[in-house]
């Protein structure tokens, strides 16, 4: 038995509720709207991991946006939503996934025949459902006696330094495999 792929985790998160909305807005059919979700959610994964492999400034915003995914949620009113930091310290990730947003709906346009507004309205739409993914994925990481798809590789480290991003020494592979998981499309 393998672990749900990221697109599969984002599917689940979303539900039936926002699905059908995706669906409305994108005239189609629930099945249309997975399709849809599917390969959006797949292109801008495959984009996070390509940036994150650079070696200039947005590789590294993008390596510092997973460090902090990865790092513990902070308690109190922070954890409250919007404000004083959202959900999962969205600021640093929810600034990458909207950077990443245009060049991933107009890839995504261009393979599906949907207009690039649309596919835009679609990552607005999933954009809070990814950082809730990325969140989990991490704690579930965290986690003591997490499973093993959720622990950290031997010869590795659980934690790091808060904010510091991964090393290079297969620090960054691991987190991202872990927190986007292998399911690539």
């Amino acid at each position: 038995m393998s672990e749900p792929s990221f697109q599969d985790d984002v599917l689940g998160e979303l539900g039936d509720d926002k699905l059908g909305e995706i669906a409305s807005l994108l005239g189609t059919d629930t099945a249309g709207a997975r399709d849809t979700v599917t390969t959006t959610v797949g292109a801008m994964t495959g984009d996070l991991r390509q940036k994150a492999g650079a070696d200039d400034e947005d590789g590294a915003e993008v390596r510092q946006a997973f460090a902090e995914v990865a790092e513990p949620p902070l308690q109190g009113v922070s954890t409250l939503g919007g404000g004083l930091g959202g959900m999962l310290s969205g600021g640093m990730m929810a600034g990458v996934l909207a950077k990443v947003s245009k060049p991933v709906a107009s890839a995504v346009a261009k393979k599906t025949g949907i207009p690039a507004a649309t596919v835009s309205r679609v990552i607005e739409m999933l954009i809070p459902v990814v950082l809730a993914v990325f969140a989990k994925r991490a704690a579930a990481r965290k986690a003591p006696g997490a499973p093993a798809g959720g622990a950290p590789a031997p010869g590795t480290s659980a934690g790091a330094a808060p904010g510091a991003a991964p090393g290079a020494d297969g620090g960054l592979g691991d987190l991202l495999g872990q927190i986007l998981g292998g399911g690539r499309k």
